[in-house]
């Protein structure tokens, strides 16, 4: 079976440091792919700032059109309102059971991981890949050390979409922040302005 790890995000827009996190993944774990997974919206966001859906999945596209290992993914654009890792989890294995999936998640996400929607259920079919953040959090007792929970060496990007899109609004230089034909579509279709 196929190791594929799973990055869940908003994508808003995809910047370089979800490309050094996800490419550092394939080539530092044993994670043969990981793919790209475009939330269309998450329960803890606003839908009012994001692009729309088929935008957003271009610009993941064209951020990793040149990386064999890293992939777009859209699952969660055909499934119900709100969204729930869970439910995401299942449909893939549904529809590949030719591979098996890892979920890879921030350290601040683990924090606060029992209380997601059947997290045991998760667990319980897949493994999870931690990234370290710059702020050291507490992980409850039922994490630590647990057989299918490895963090990883990943590098801390303190990059955020949010601050991107201000700088772009400001009409400020993103370039070194973005793929070059991210940049170009974002700057082609006018966006954050």
């Amino acid at each position: 079976m196929k190791k594929v790890g799973l990055y869940f995000g908003t994508f808003n827009p995809f910047h370089i440091g979800h490309l050094i996190i996800a490419n550092h993944l394939t080539e530092h774990t044993d994670l043969e792919e990981v793919w790209l997974v475009i939330t269309p919206q998450s329960p803890f966001k606003k839908k009012n700032s994001l692009l729309e859906n088929h935008h957003r999945f271009e610009l993941v596209y064209r951020a990793t059109e040149e990386y064999e290992k890293l992939k777009p993914c859209d699952v969660e654009f055909k499934l119900p309102q709100p969204n729930y890792t869970s439910k995401t989890l299942a449909e893939l294995r549904d529809s590949h059971p030719d591979s098996s999936f890892a979920l890879i998640m921030g350290e601040d996400n683990l924090v606060n991981f029992h209380k997601w929607k059947n997290y045991e259920t998760i667990l319980e079919h897949h493994e999870v890949y931690v990234c370290p953040r710059t702020t050291k959090s507490e992980i409850p007792e039922q994490f630590q050390d647990h057989p299918k929970i490895f963090a990883t060496d990943t590098p801390i990007m303190e990059i955020s979409s949010t601050l991107i899109r201000e700088m772009i609004k400001s009409g400020k230089n993103v370039t070194p922040l973005l793929q070059h034909k991210v940049w170009e579509y974002i700057d082609e279709m006018n966006f954050y302005r």
